[in-house]
């Protein structure tokens, strides 16, 4: 039972379905399910599903207690673990909601090659092997023999089979989809890991050192199956993760962490073992190697066929997976057009469209109630029982894309995402802290950027497992920063609505030879607003709150290529492009659009030395040096704006 409740806190921080209730508002889960659903209306079973090279995977399979019709299949492949073990021990909820539970479906968890009570070595991504011969296997290979065996093993199943999950089982999902089982129907991938180099643990080869904590969780050794977690996760011995990493300097000092007998430990014999294989991969792996490009999944969307229906799930103020999904969808319509594929992307951090609480909120931003609640009665629920139970013609009644405007609030539908009707407009980052449509000056500003005093990425004094709430912070006390520049408009007289992806287009300069870059884009409320969170943080209003809309990072010597980095030429202008993933936000009237841009993202990123090395993780701490650098007034933006 420890273990089991070790495990769901895990699933908490990494996006489980489960978050605390709400103190004012009853949840919906509570109104219309006992804790005791899921026991008296389903039979639960664990069976050792044999692959093809004769690895046996650990599968649990909750199927209706009504037998008097057939069910479809739904199957999660998780790394995260399928207990509670014991065929006399259920999950309190099952399924991808409550409505596909409560209306019957054969449920199906499975513990992928390597984790928890599966056989096998894990490895984290497991790459892709085309035109696979005799027993070798990878992910879809695996998908397929597990799917061949439950049509032809579990009772009452229809022949249909559904995948969904969120985050890694996500990227399962999107697995399950290559190479499909003929009996593959439909896959919901939702807030999927598409590429390691883009998703979660690195951004643009920044490395997210926000996800310190989170690695031993995917690298810490197993061959031999178990019910109990192996893993020890880091102690960082404070409450203030900022001073924490500030403190401990350059990233190979954190190898300490990732020996298995000094988890806990401050004495270590030496400071380069590593024991943790999934540290040990970042820290050689450093650019976009055949190692990394191995691992993604995005280049095979071309073998997604026809007989299988996605769904894409995501959310717009995602921290984790936000690459991931879009450019799950994107590729899909790219390669495959003629698949039936659609795109949902609502007003959601990480996994929050599966959460069962009335009001809707990303941090301190509050979006609407049961917004969660009706996508998955309307939308994800009507996905699976069309194409498992119904028909399954692409006359589904659900838009292709189905998006939720998070400046005006409300939903819409698309036959095309981006809309046929966005095109694409410039701003330029003007003289006078002005973002004006045509370019004004000929000049640069420049900024200090202090190797002991990063610029932080939150104002919260807190350590956190996988930071989320920061996506729609206020940004007011970092434009007020004189290493951040802050570029915005007049107030605007009309509504002005992005809707699809944006591209930065700097002219830059640094007395060093390297640099990061990052991009905010940030709505500036009127001041004459009034809070509508009871549960914002006290010292906030959102009386001219500076709403971060999207940001990314660019570590500054990818700027060309990701797989060859190169150093800047000392007080050289040169171009630093940085793509920053789609938004669907309405600037209102009244409103005022704002750029900040800054070089520092703590601890979010990891510190850039500012002068070049050819492995960051491997940098001494001579390396690390302040740097002066220069924004030039021909510097764009270019977005995606719907007429």
């Amino acid at each position: 039972m420890k273990t089991y409740l070790k495990l769901l806190a895990v699933l908490l921080i990494l996006g489980s379905c489960q978050q605390k209730e709400e103190k004012t508002k009853e949840t919906e889960e509570k109104k219309v399910v006992k804790d005791t659903y899921v026991q008296d209306n389903y039979t639960k079973k664990e069976v050792k599903i044999e692959m093809r090279d004769g690895a046996k995977l650990h599968a649990t399979i909750y199927a209706p207690k009504d037998t008097s019709k057939k069910y479809p299949i739904l199957l999660q492949r998780t790394p995260y673990s399928c207990q509670p073990y014991g065929e006399d021990k259920f999950r309190r909820r099952i399924g991808p909601n409550l409505n596909l539970m409560k209306e019957g479906n054969i449920i199906v968890y499975e513990d992928v090659r390597g984790r928890w009570m599966s056989e096998g070595v894990y490895d984290n991504m497991r790459a892709y092997i085309p035109n696979k011969t005799g027993k070798q296997t990878d992910e879809t290979s695996d998908t397929y023999d597990t799917i061949d065996w439950l049509v032809k093993n579990v009772e009452n199943n229809n022949g249909k089979v559904g995948t969904w999950g969120i985050s890694y089982p996500g990227h399962y999902a999107t697995v399950s989809a290559i190479d499909a089982h003929p009996a593959l129907k439909a896959a919901s991938p939702q807030a999927c890991i598409g590429d390691f180099f883009f998703d979660d643990f690195h951004h643009n080869g920044a490395f997210l050192l926000s996800y310190f904590k989170a690695v031993s969780l995917f690298g810490t050794y197993k061959d031999q199956p178990t019910d109990a977690s192996w893993y020890s996760f880091p102690k960082m011995d404070t409450q203030d993760q900022y001073q924490f990493f500030l403190d401990k300097g350059p990233l190979k000092n954190l190898n300490e962490y990732f020996q298995y007998d000094k988890l806990d430990t401050k004495a270590v014999a030496d400071k380069n073992k590593i024991d943790d294989f999934f540290w040990k991969e970042i820290v050689e792996h450093p650019n976009y190697d055949d190692n990394w490009k191995s691992k993604g999944i995005i280049q095979h969307l071309n073998k997604v066929p026809s007989t299988v229906a996605t769904m894409i799930v995501g959310g717009w103020f995602d921290a984790e997976d936000l690459y991931g999904p879009l450019e799950t969808y994107k590729g899909i319509e790219k390669n495959q057009p003629n698949n039936y594929n659609t795109l949902v992307f609502g007003p959601w951090d990480h996994g929050g469209w599966s959460r069962n609480k009335v009001p809707n909120k990303v941090g301190n931003y509050y979006f609407g109630d049961s917004i969660s609640l009706n996508f998955q009665k309307n939308i994800e629920t009507k996905f699976f029982n069309h194409f498992l139970k119904g028909e399954g013609s692409k006359k589904s009644g659900l838009p292709e894309a189905y998006v939720f405007d998070t400046g005006k609030k409300e939903w819409k539908s698309y036959d095309v995402w981006p809309p046929k009707n966005a095109v694409k407009q410039s701003f330029y980052l003007s003289e006078n802290q002005e973002l004006s449509s045509a370019k004004k000056g000929n000049s640069k500003t420049q900024f200090i950027s202090d190797i002991k005093r990063p610029v932080p990425y939150s104002e919260d004094i807190k350590t956190v497992f996988t930071p989320r709430k920061y996506m729609t912070d206020d940004q007011r006390f970092a434009a007020r920063r004189p290493d951040v520049l802050v570029f915005e408009t007049e107030v605007l007289t009309d509504d002005f609505t992005l809707s699809g992806d944006i591209l930065a287009k700097l002219k830059v300069a640094t007395t060093g030879s390297a640099a990061d870059w990052i991009v905010k884009v940030v709505d500036v409320h009127p001041a004459d607003l009034k809070n509508d969170n009871e549960e914002m943080q006290k010292h906030l209003k959102l009386s001219n709150y500076h709403m971060m809309v999207r940001s990314e990072v660019l570590r500054g010597r990818f700027r060309n290529s990701f797989s060859k980095p190169e150093p800047f030429t000392p007080n050289k202008k040169t171009n630093v492009n940085i793509k920053l993933q789609d938004v669907f936000h309405t600037f209102k009237k009244g409103h005022k659009l704002q750029i900040q841009v800054q070089s520092t993202w703590f601890p979010l990123i990891d510190l850039n030395p500012q002068t070049y090395v050819d492995n960051i993780y491997k940098a001494d701490e001579k390396d690390f040096k302040t740097q002066t650098h220069s924004i030039f007034t021909d510097s764009s933006i270019e977005f995606t704006v719907l007429k």
